[in-house]
């Protein structure tokens, strides 16, 4: 197993080339060198079954490896009966997608903490990802993983330490960890290999080795505030960060086998790209020591 690389929807330069449809997505990625393509969900899930099955049909076609991001709204730490029942509906919708193009993980955003405590606010996610993970399984999407996304906003459930306790609820479930998020909610405090390496020291010890080393993941540069995250960037940013450089060395030096999915504004293909080709560079420096030692 690999790690794979690809965008977060359609660059800019898919329509710039003329494209339209996002069944014309994976071919145009192959021809990039590219994995991996995260179908966007975040406003609603709108796309039909045929669609679905043609996306998915061209992705098996051009070897690339299939998410889908589920719609922003989710908010996992409501305590709303009402809230929980549509939260529920947008995670079974998300899978019905997922399990129509052939996507095997869906990413699902954690929600605010509002006026409970953080406390509180944790205590109604774990009961409604136990609540969501029964109503996966009897719908018979059990082919479809639910990856919990890390988050930017400090007032939202999606520390590194939230997410990794909320994953270790069930096996079933994975980390998405967004590298550009934990960099805007501390401010810079994902920046460096030890950063990484002390958030990857957390998973190998809340979710184990077998989970951590195929984690789901979305990064990009993003600007932040006092509050957090305001907006995604591109690599041309030199402010804001974080760099791929050190994910990518540590990644390379402990063998995992990540899915990569780029996240920025516009240039996400050709900054996946970018991404994919410093990550294997690392991987030749660590396979050279391999073979020396």
């Amino acid at each position: 197993m690999e790690a794979v690389f690809g965008p977060a929807g359609n660059a800019e330069s898919f329509a710039a080339a003329g494209f339209r449809a996002t069944a014309d997505a994976p071919a145009w990625l192959a021809q990039m060198g590219l994995t991996a393509y995260e179908y966007q969900c975040g406003r609603g899930v709108r796309v039909g079954t045929e669609t679905a099955q043609k996306i998915g049909q061209a992705a098996r076609d051009n070897g690339i490896t299939l998410s889908l991001h589920a719609p922003y709204f989710i908010n996992l730490s409501t305590d709303d009966d009402v809230q929980r029942e549509k939260n529920a509906r947008y995670v079974l919708e998300s899978c019905r997608a997922a399990h129509d193009m052939g996507a095997d993980r869906i990413v699902v955003h954690t929600g605010g903490v509002g006026k409970r405590s953080r406390a509180q606010a944790m205590e109604n996610s774990r009961d409604n990802v136990r609540r969501i993970l029964e109503q996966r399984d009897a719908a018979g999407y059990d082919d479809v993983t639910i990856c919990l996304e890390t988050m930017g906003k400090i007032n939202v459930i999606g520390t590194a330490e939230e997410i990794m306790e909320l994953v270790a609820l069930d096996d079933r479930l994975l980390p998405c960890i967004d590298f550009g998020h934990l960099n805007a909610r501390t401010h810079g405090g994902m920046c460096t290999r030890e950063d990484v390496a002390a958030l990857f020291d957390l998973m190998e010890n809340t979710i184990g080795m077998e989970r951590a080393r195929v984690f789901h993941s979305h990064f990009s540069k993003i600007e932040y505030g006092k509050g957090g995250e305001v907006r995604h960037l591109t690599f041309s940013d030199t402010v804001y960060g974080p760099k791929f450089d050190a994910v990518a060395q540590e990644t390379a030096a402990r063998g995992y086998t990540p899915r990569f999915i780029c996240e920025s504004a516009g240039t996400q293909a050709e900054d996946a790209a970018a991404m994919m080709r410093c990550y294997q560079e690392y991987m030749k420096q660590f396979s050279a020591i391999d073979k020396k030692v």
